[in-house]
């Protein structure tokens, strides 16, 4: 059945993000589903529900570390996804990517901002907060990068990057990668084939 969505909320901050956005295009097409880019402040979420960062919330649990990487490791093997290096500027400040996100969005170019940004940040290893590596990047995708990194101090980029924040919390989102079906949640890579059972059921 045509007209299915997949509405995919992240930030590209989230390395689990880029190694669902490998796999979501494809699970898209198999069902004829169209995915809904929704750019999120991972900060902002967790602000609101109180969660934080694995390394923060398990660092003191032994093993626990160490597993989501050995899980990582599989996933990345599994699907050969060999190009995935871990920023070594991380944790990079996103706020600048994610209102461009919006801006990329607005101006009908999300999907190539998306693969550009994911691609500077967990493959080239690049300081994307930094504004002329932003610009940088964005150019050499094909995009304008000037005018993005001007959209960013766009009063309504920044509010509508807000609201998508507070409205995927009031959904029930708590990290990223979340993805909806219809009103079904899912949270995490692992669950891809959980989204894809899913979008076989609507």
């Amino acid at each position: 059945m045509a007209g299915k969505t997949i509405d995919f909320i992240f930030d590209f901050g989230s390395p689990n993000a880029y190694l669902a956005w490998k796999l979501l295009p494809d699970i898209a097409a198999r069902h004829e589903a169209r995915v809904n880019l929704i750019p999120c402040l991972l900060g902002g979420i967790f602000k609101l529900t109180g969660n934080q960062a694995p390394m923060v919330a398990f660092g003191g649990i032994k093993g626990k570390m160490e597993y989501e990487l050995l899980e990582t490791r599989r996933f990345i093997a599994a699907h050969g996804l060999d190009a995935f290096r871990f920023n070594p500027h991380f944790p990079v400040n996103t706020l600048l990517l994610m209102r461009g996100m919006v801006a990329a969005l607005r101006a009908g170019v999300g999907e190539a901002y998306l693969d550009a940004m994911l691609k500077g940040m967990w493959e080239q290893g690049l300081k994307l907060d930094d504004p002329e590596v932003f610009v940088a990047a964005a150019n050499a995708a094909g995009l304008d990068g000037a005018a993005l990194l001007a959209a960013t101090s766009d009063p309504e980029v920044k509010a509508q990057l807000m609201a998508n924040t507070e409205a995927a919390v009031a959904r029930g989102t708590f990290g990223i990668p979340t993805f909806f079906v219809g009103d079904e949640i899912f949270f995490g890579k692992e669950r891809l084939g959980q989204v894809e059972a899913q979008l076989a059921k609507a």
